[in-house]
């Protein structure tokens, strides 16, 4: 299992490079990315695990994404694979703003480059529309998910409530219904 897993590292390295350097619209998209990949392509993680990574993530402080990556890299691999998929998620980010930073002035009044970036935001709105829609179904096991999921979106839409606490309620109410069913289903 140990020798499986370290030979992991490389492939985690360089994929999750490529996931930073060429995922373009944030956490969502490179969401997608590790889906397509890992999920689909090489069946390393279910759309579940990878959804309850994803949910985690966003439930913790930092970067969702590159919370996902330690924890995607740490089932794949342990602590090495969680270095190396951060290390790869976030490195290319890390050179490319740099360059940008000392060329920004350049790029600011930039018609073209404008332009581009605009065609670039639109075309990634489908690919994170598509990641959700997978995650969704995944996600959503009977009707109770759905209540839970309509709750969580108004609370976030309509009232002040912080994300934390609404990811909190949301777990409490995933607790409180299993139990209720578990006893339901006992009598």
């Amino acid at each position: 299992m140990q020798k499986q897993q370290s030979g992991r590292l490389p492939d985690i390295l360089k994929t999750f490079f490529k996931f930073g350097c060429f995922t373009f619209g944030g956490g969502w998209s490179i969401v997608a990315q590790i889906q397509k990949e890992y999920v689909e392509k090489k069946h390393w993680i279910t759309d579940e695990q990878l959804l309850d990574y994803t949910s985690m993530a966003r439930s913790i402080p930092g970067l969702m994404i590159g919370n996902t990556s330690i924890l995607f890299g740490y089932q794949a691999a342990g602590v090495p694979g969680a270095l190396a998929a951060l290390l790869g998620i976030t490195l290319p980010p890390f050179v490319i703003m740099i360059g940008v930073t000392f060329i920004y002035s350049v790029f600011r009044d930039n018609p073209l480059v404008a332009s581009a970036m605009t065609g670039v935001r639109a075309a990634v709105v489908p690919i994170i529309i598509s990641a959700l829609l997978k995650l969704f179904k995944s996600g959503m096991k009977d009707g109770w998910c759905y209540l839970i999921a309509l709750s969580a979106m108004a609370l976030c839409l309509f009232s002040g409530l912080s994300n934390v606490l609404i990811v909190l309620l949301g777990a409490a109410a995933g607790l409180l219904i299993t139990e209720v069913k578990a006893r339901h289903d006992l009598s």
